[in-house]
């Protein structure tokens, strides 16, 4: 299969977080194959960061696929500047890509950018708190989600800043390559993330990551990357060499939860996805296990989910 491109659009004084916490991200996704090619490109030959730390790119796009992905991240911005960010051929190479079923993501006032190519227009999106009120202005056809790490709407995804990109890239890993490729990915970053999306308000594959018990970790793998299947806890145990007793007992002060509690969190996560993306409860629930609607009703209505 081919690997989805990823391609950071650098634009001049950009964060060096914005840029290098979802790139590491994506590289590190595809140091362990999960098929990513990661590319740059500006509109000059280099571009000094806000950090002070000059880049070296070039300006010629590679060909893109609808697979594939276009990131803009943010820049130094106290005040946006009233001109494009980026020249009308960048913005029209956004429009083209998104046009023809890409996807195209920003971080911080990279959202800018995606304004200025006329892609918020109708769509719903978020920034970095600090432009929330001057983005909603200059966009009003759009409409501005405060208080979130990331925003997704007819695959224009736009993240908060700085950091958030970080959550933003662990999301796109997810859905393309599944939870346990992105709960690999957050590991070997050592990342405590939490996925607090429009689509998936708090990820549980995350957000009970933030723990250094080993066996646990393990056992997560184990959960991540079969969710849908029955999950014995005695299967478990031995998938780690030790007992229910001393299995429960670790993954519950490690995490939180018990084994199958953070198996339904996922199983209702994934539903969630799906049902966000048009299918019916009832198809959803037995996509991700569950052999029965009404128990992915029951979970879904937890507010604790």
């Amino acid at each position: 299969m081919r690997p989805t491109h990823v391609v950071f659009v650098l634009v001049p004084r950009l964060h060096l977080l914005d840029l290098a916490g979802p790139a590491q991200v994506f590289s590190t996704a595809k140091d362990f194959g999960y098929g990513y090619d990661v590319s740059y490109v500006a509109e000059s030959d280099e571009v000094v960061t806000a950090q002070g730390v000059p880049l070296r790119t070039q300006s010629v796009w590679p060909e893109l696929d609808p697979g594939d992905l276009i990131v803009v991240p943010g820049w130094r911005s106290p005040r946006l500047s009233p001109e494009s960010p980026i020249g009308p051929e960048f913005r029209q190479r956004l429009r083209t890509h998104h046009a023809r079923g890409g996807t195209v993501a920003s971080v911080c006032s990279g959202a800018d950018a995606l304004g200025w190519a006329g892609l918020l227009d109708g769509r719903r999106f978020t920034t970095h708190h600090d432009l929330t009120d001057e983005l909603a202005a200059r966009y009003p056809r759009a409409t501005m989600v405060r208080d979130v790490l990331y925003v997704e709407d007819d695959r224009v995804i736009t993240s908060a800043g700085i950091a958030s990109g970080i959550d933003l890239a662990l999301h796109l890993v997810a859905v393309g390559r599944g939870a346990e490729a992105a709960a690999r990915v957050a590991r070997e970053m050592v990342v405590y993330a939490r996925r607090n999306g429009d689509e998936l308000q708090e990820s549980a594959m995350l957000r009970h990551r933030g723990h250094l018990s080993d066996l646990a970790h393990r056992v997560q793998d184990v959960i991540d990357a079969r969710y849908a299947d029955k999950l014995p806890l005695a299967e478990l145990a031995g998938e780690v060499g030790v007992s229910e007793r001393t299995l429960t007992r670790i993954f519950t002060t490690a995490t939180g939860l018990t084994p199958l509690r953070y198996q339904q969190l996922l199983r209702v996560e994934r539903a969630e996805h799906l049902i966000g993306h048009g299918s019916t409860v009832e198809s959803a629930a037995r996509t991700v296990g569950f052999e029965n609607p009404r128990m992915l009703r029951r979970l879904r209505s937890r507010t604790s989910v």
